[in-house]
């Protein structure tokens, strides 16, 4: 059994230290909350968002072992370099390929209960998603905006669409600009949230967008991206619930970007971004998850 340091390792290499876990709880719990809240607590949608966590978590560990040399080479990942380091490569991407594993197990469970196949679908498109973004010789991370794309979509917005199909069968119309704003907002942000690693991405060979094109004009594209997200989701939480509660929920996903705008600044901290940053975007989670049982 490992020991106390062996257990900090494993919360770290997973990117389990708080408030993450609650983000990752949102982004599982959504889709489940816009179907219908009141089935947020069914054994359908609980079993889909244990099985959505499980691909989760094995993305997060998978892209830990992945981006080893890479994280060796930053400053602000020294304790994630240091818990892979020590677990090593081969157990990681062990736990990985369990997780997934069991999280596809859980997600055909609900299919074969369910009869129907729409949320094994997404976990699965979610789990291809990471594959294609960390593994050779695909590896999306070093092809510029394809892989935050790809990461935003596959992690923070498309796999909630498993806990809505655990509830409905079929994607109302008015939840595909709340999926696209979702993904769009996801795609920012990843971006966003990549460009302190410029460094030790540029010095691995790591062509990320922060290496490619500098984290300046990162940011700024990531900007513009997430104001597109913002106003597409605006757009489909207008369709459903009305003025007041878009207006809520394009305010509370938004509200980290005046913080952002101004640590970019000459007296900025890009490092400081990721820390500063993840309570407001998690309160924004929580505010678009709490939107349907309130309006």
């Amino acid at each position: 059994m490992p020991g106390l340091t062996g257990w900090r390792d494993v919360v770290v290499v997973h990117r389990l230290r708080f408030p993450l876990p609650l983000s990752y709880l949102a982004y599982a719990c959504w889709g489940a909350a816009f179907a219908d809240p009141r089935h947020l607590l069914s054994g359908p949608v609980l079993v889909t968002v244990a099985a959505t966590l499980l691909v989760l978590l094995a993305a997060l560990a998978l892209n830990t072992a992945a981006d080893l040399r890479t994280d060796e080479q930053d400053r602000d990942k020294a304790d994630l370099a240091g818990a892979a380091r020590r677990l090593g490569s081969r157990r990681i991407f062990g736990w990985a390929a369990a997780e997934a594993t069991a999280g596809l197990a859980l997600a055909a469970a609900v299919a074969v209960w369910l009869g129907r196949w729409a949320a094994l679908l997404v976990v699965a498109s979610a789990l291809c998603a990471h594959l294609l973004y960390n593994l050779e010789p695909v590896r999306l991370k070093r092809r510029g905006f394809a892989g935050p794309a790809v990461f935003g979509a596959g992690f923070l917005a498309v796999p909630g669409l498993a806990s809505y199909f655990a509830v409905r069968p079929a994607l109302e119309r008015s939840m595909v600009p709340v999926l696209a704003g979702l993904c769009v907002l996801a795609f920012g942000r990843t971006a966003w949230f990549s460009a302190p690693d410029h460094a030790a991405d540029a010095r691995t060979g790591v062509r990320t967008p922060g290496a490619r094109y500098g984290p300046r004009r990162t940011l700024a594209v990531s900007c513009g991206v997430v104001v597109a997200g913002l106003t597409l989701l605006g757009v489909g939480l207008w369709w459903r619930y009305g003025p007041g509660w878009a207006v809520a929920g394009v305010l509370a996903e938004g509200a980290f970007l005046s913080g952002m705008i101004a640590l970019t600044g000459p007296g900025g901290s890009l490092s400081r971004m990721r820390k500063v940053a993840t309570p407001v975007v998690l309160a924004g989670d929580l505010t678009l998850v709490a939107i349907p049982f309130l309006a």
